[in-house]
C-alpha cells in the first residue's frame, strides 16, 4: 500500500525539573525509536495504556511537537513543527478529532463559525456556508443547527460537529485521539458506524488512538501496540488481537472484560 504518513525512528525526551540546585534534571523517554506508517485509504489503530506514549507520538506525527530523534514524512515530503504558513499545505491534508467534544468546541461560537473555521484559517476558496452545510449533512446533521451553540447539543451531536470541522476542508488523513471515550455506549456505536461510512465514502486514511480494543478491532486494518514509549508489536488487526506475540499485548488483551 502506498505510504501516506510515515514516522521512522521517532524519539521524544523530556527533561524533568531538578530536585536540587546541584543535580541535573532527570530525562524521561516518552517515545523511544518508534516507527509507524499509514497508507493511502488505510485505517491504523494505535493502542496502549495511559502514559504509554500514544498521544506524544501522534503530536509528533502531526507536527505539533518536535521529535528528539527520527523523521516524519507526509506523501513523501518531510514535516516538522514550523510556522503556520510553512505547514498550511500539511494542515489541509489532515483533520483531527479530540477526546472531549465539548472541550474542543468554543462555547461562544455558533456551529457555522466552528465548522467553517478551517476553511478560513487555511485560505480555502469557495462558498464556505454551502461547504459547511454539505459537510454537516455528511455527518448526519441539518442546516438547522448552523446558528446554535455547542451547549445546546448532546455529546453525540457535539462529536458530529467536531467531525464536521475535521472533515470540512477535505483532508486525506483523519486522526482521532480517543474520539469515542467521552460518549455513552449507544452514541459510541453510532459514531463508530459513521467513521466507517466516512472512510469508505471519502477514501480517508484513519489513525485512531485508543485504549478501546473493540473500536480498533471494528475500524482498523492494522494495529500498533505501545508500551513504555515503544511500539512493541504491530501487524494486521486480526493477527495482533487474536494471536498476540508480545507478552504486553497478551496481558492487554487478557485484561479486557468478557461475558461467558
Amino acid at each position: 500500500m502506498t505510504p501516506l504518513l510515515v514516522g521512522i525512528g521517532i524519539g521524544r525526551d523530556f527533561v524533568l525539573p531538578r530536585q536540587t540546585l546541584f543535580t541535573p534534571g532527570v530525562v524521561r523517554h516518552a517515545v523511544v525509536d518508534a516507527s509507524l506508517s499509514v497508507g493511502v485509504g488505510e485505517s491504523v489503530g494505535l493502542i496502549g495504556e495511559s502514559g504509554s506514549g500514544k498521544s506524544t507520538l501522534v503530536r509528533i506525527l502531526l507536527a505539533l511537537d518536535r521529535a528528539t530523534a527520527g523523521t516524519v514524512e507526509f506523501d513523501g515530503r518531510p514535516i516538522a513543527p514550523g510556522t503556520a504558513s510553512s505547514l498550511r499545505w500539511f494542515r489541509r491534508q489532515t483533520g483531527v478529532v479530540l477526546q472531549d467534544p465539548y472541550a474542543s468546541l468554543d462555547p461562544r461560537m455558533r456551529v457555522l463559525d466552528i465548522v467553517s473555521e478551517p476553511l478560513r484559517a487555511l485560505d480555502i476558496p469557495g462558498n464556505h456556508t454551502a461547504t459547511v452545510i454539505e459537510t454537516l449533512d455528511r455527518v448526519g446533521l441539518t442546516m438547522a443547527v448552523l446558528d446554535r451553540y455547542p451547549y445546546e447539543f448532546s455529546g453525540g451531536q457535539r462529536q458530529r460537529i467536531a467531525l464536521a470541522r475535521a472533515l470540512v476542508h477535505g483532508p486525506r488523513l483523519l486522526v482521532g485521539d480517543e474520539p469515542l471515550s467521552a460518549l455513552d455506549v449507544t452514541v459510541r456505536a453510532q459514531i463508530l458506524e459513521l467513521l466507517a461510512e466516512l472512510r469508505d465514502e471519502m477514501g480517508l486514511a484513519l489513525l485512531i488512538v485508543s485504549h478501546d480494543l473493540g473500536l480498533v478491532d471494528h475500524l482498523a486494518d492494522r494495529v500498533a501496540v505501545m508500551n513504555g514509549g515503544r511500539i512493541v508489536e504491530q501487524g494486521a488487526t486480526s493477527d495482533v488481537l487474536r494471536s498476540p506475540q508480545d507478552p504486553y499485548t497478551q496481558k492487554l488483551i487478557a485484561a479486557v472484560p468478557t461475558l461467558d
